[in-house]
């Protein structure tokens, strides 16, 4: 993955006082204006003292305006002489590779990946325990007090590790419609909702999610919220309609929608929660 991202990068960036040592890049496009891309040197850069950022073989320092940033080679040159700039150390968080890390298999039928070892998890995804679509209502409604291995006070924690669970494929959509859940205060028992084709009903969420001692572990509160949502789902009056929210990047959304239950309605829910 990471060849891939050096192999489309038109932005190439250097420290001046060591012009071949490469200290990062991007593939630009039109958003990048140059102010926005010295406040990502800001995330990505190091320094002990202020620096001037120019494009290479040209005598004038970028300044923060919304002008679009050229694409070439551009060098980092401290303000001060023996200044030193480096690459933050600062962890990257992959919710998906640190939970396929985390559990090594289904958590919910106990499946083993017994693939993992040369990096295939074609029948293996990563669940979003809280649905992703609907960061804004996570954040305003307090949910990342319940996430501990947040990176700062900026970060919500939805996409820790604390909020995810590694399931077959055909479980995480059943358990992305709540047609079961794990009830927590029940000794983590998975109640299923629906027909049960896949026998689900009555196991045991798998431990290797759920260590106390593992600050990784997935957060008992986020599965109270699930299954919380699975009684009222399923149970309120006729139920309620089944609509999809936990769309991975690159999905079509739309597509998804329309070939789901009732679209019109479900359409109309996703819009609402991005409006939320």
């Amino acid at each position: 993955m990471a060849t891939r991202r050096l192999q489309r990068r038109n932005v190439h960036i250097y420290s001046a006082t060591e012009p071949d040592r490469l200290l990062g890049g991007l593939q630009l496009n039109s958003s990048v204006t140059t102010k926005t891309f010295l406040l990502m040197l800001d995330i990505l850069i190091v320094a002990d003292c202020p620096y001037s950022v120019t494009l290479r073989n040209s005598d004038v320092s970028l300044t923060a305006t919304d002008e679009p940033l050229r694409p070439g080679v551009y060098d980092l040159t401290p303000d001060s002489p023996g200044g030193s700039i480096s690459v933050t150390d600062e962890p990257y968080y992959q919710f998906r590779r640190i939970v396929r890390e985390r559990d090594g298999k289904c958590v919910i039928t106990g499946l083993v990946n017994t693939d993992a070892d040369i990096g295939d998890w074609t029948i293996f995804e990563a669940a979003h325990i809280f649905p992703l679509s609907h960061g804004d209502y996570f954040r305003n409604q307090g949910f990342p007090r319940w996430v501990t291995n947040r990176r700062d006070e900026h970060d919500t924690g939805i996409n820790s590790c604390q909020n995810g669970l590694l399931m077959q494929t055909t479980v995480r959509r059943l358990f992305d419609g709540f047609k079961f859940s794990i009830n927590p205060d029940d000794n983590y028992k998975i109640t299923s909702f629906d027909s049960d084709v896949l026998r689900l009903d009555g196991r045991i969420l798998d431990p290797v999610c759920r260590d106390p001692n593992d600050e990784r572990r997935a957060s008992d509160e986020l599965l109270r919220w699930h299954f919380h949502q699975a009684v009222l789902a399923n149970m309120r009056g006729a139920g309620e309609p089944v609509f999809e929210f936990d769309f991975p990047p690159g999905t079509d959304m739309v597509g998804e929608i329309r070939s789901g239950p009732e679209p019109a309605k479900s359409m109309e829910a996703e819009l609402f929660s991005r409006l939320d």
